[in-house]
């Protein structure tokens, strides 16, 4: 499989309507950092809370990828989705303005975690049905630049927006007229296609597989990719577990374990990184930049991760990638020592999270691939189905993990779990390389002589005796 990712400047856009993702990308990513921030200091509530908030949200996330993936499949209505989902952002932001309790921002948050996955499979299907075959690459290119930009500039507002003293409900208004802006972008920009194609055909197309799985540089999760509904009756657990026993020998397994350990402490570390950043002392604007670094080096790094992967090959990026986060996340536990935490840390979160922005976009690309040729002549629709339970499995016990630490533990004490659970992924990507290499020589080889009877071997020995 080929992946066609350094696209700019080359070719910024391949539409005009594609610009509309841009402002609901820039408030998704605004309100990424908006809503820690709006329970630790608005609400006054601690970091058991916002880790609560991000296990009701990533509970609903799951829950909900399953049904929009059907309810797509059913009505091919990709305008009026997308247009759900931008338009419910919207006035679900306006309605947190008015929020007074933790109470009513968990149900607010689970809501929206409900409505989220709705633009993901509606984007992608969207994008397939109305790109002919050779224009794809390039569209969910230029597709995945455009989350970029936004999410860039989503934050720039949050920080221009916030070197102002109490703005953040009042810049919750500004983020939900961007979530408008393209719902209207959409509505009016974009006809539903004649020829709808079904989330089947998502998995089979690689680059439009790999903006559904790779982490969002908004929400800091990738959004589950359920292709085909989990068969939840009696049996599941036996074929699961039959199905195990058939995947010993192939690498799928193992990339599936490491990835588990990837995301757990992804979610593990991004919950509780900003209530971490506010009790170092770091205003909201201040937060605001720290994260734009890191989507900045992301919009940066990501267009020529084709290239490095190509040149490097995807094992050892997506090894190199997880062992520099696990630094990352080891220098953020040591800023907690009061000789560094006295100061802020500001300067040092705003290099260490900029670098864990270039870490994952490598990472994105290498391990998508890893899994893409794993997934050659298999059934891809049940395969990324386990794939994304697991993700979404680990966002849950991320989430859950920060919540329990939260109130026994430490952030010093997050971190270095965080980064054990990466650096314990390592030897786990390493037999995955070696399983791959196993196989491919297995198949590249060819087939061994015919055993050789006692008769014919006799045979043989006098003809060559034979003058």
């Amino acid at each position: 499989m080929v992946l066609s990712l350094r696209t700019w400047p080359r070719r910024l856009i391949a539409r005009p309507w594609l610009l509309g993702f841009v402002p609901i990308n820039a408030a998704t990513s605004g309100f990424g950092v908006v809503l820690p921030l709006l329970i630790l200091i608005v609400l006054h509530g601690s970091w058991t809370d916002v880790a609560i908030a991000a296990t009701l949200f990533n509970t609903a996330v799951i829950l909900s990828s399953v049904a929009w993936g059907h309810l797509s499949d059913r009505y091919p209505l990709r305008r009026l989705f997308l247009v759900i989902n931008f338009g419910g952002y919207g006035l679900l932001y306006l309605t947190l303005g008015e929020v007074h309790s933790l109470l009513a921002l968990y149900a607010i948050y689970t809501v929206i975690g409900l409505i989220a996955p709705a633009g993901a499979s509606a984007s992608n299907l969207l994008i397939l049905e109305k790109f002919t075959e050779t224009e794809r690459a390039n569209a969910f290119a230029s597709f995945q630049e455009m989350s970029m930009i936004g999410s860039v500039l989503g934050l720039l507002i949050g920080y221009f927006w916030t070197l102002a003293d109490d703005a953040l409900l009042s810049l919750l208004y500004v983020l939900a007229g961007l979530a408008a802006v393209s719902a209207v972008a959409i509505w009016f920009g974009v006809q539903d296609p004649t020829r709808p194609l079904t989330t089947a055909q998502v998995a089979s197309h690689p680059e439009s597989l790999f903006s559904r799985i790779r982490f969002s540089t908004s929400l800091h999760i990738a959004i589950p990719f359920f292709p085909r509904r989990p068969n939840l009756r009696f049996g599941a657990l036996r074929r699961f577990r039959r199905w195990a026993r058939q995947e010993l020998h192939h690498e799928l397994p193992l990339v599936f374990a490491a990835s588990f350990l990837f995301s757990l402490s992804a979610n593990l570390y991004n919950i509780s990184y900003t209530p971490y950043l506010v009790s170092a002392g770091l205003a909201a604007s201040s937060i605001f930049l720290v994260n734009f670094a890191n989507n900045f080096v992301q919009m940066l790094v990501f267009p020529i991760t084709g290239g490095m992967v190509a040149r490097f090959g995807s094992d050892r990026l997506v090894q190199r990638a997880t062992y520099v986060r696990a630094l990352g996340y080891l220098a953020t536990a040591g800023f907690t020592f009061y000789v560094v935490a006295r100061t802020g840390a500001f300067e040092e979160n705003l290099i260490v999270f900029g670098v864990l922005g270039g870490a994952i976009a490598v990472y994105s690309t290498a391990s998508s691939l890893m899994l893409f040729r794993g997934l050659e002549g298999r059934d891809a629709g049940s395969l990324l189905g386990v794939n994304s339970a697991l993700g979404g499995a680990a966002a849950v016990a991320g989430a859950g993990l920060a919540a329990g630490l939260a109130e026994f533990g430490s952030y010093r004490l997050v971190f270095l779990v965080a980064a054990g659970s990466l650096l314990a992924s390592l030897p786990i990507w390493s037999a995955a390389s070696v399983a791959y290499a196993r196989r491919r020589y297995a198949r590249d080889s060819p087939p061994p002589p015919p055993p050789v009877g006692p008769r014919r071997a006799a045979d043989a020995v006098v003809a060559a005796k034979t003058p």
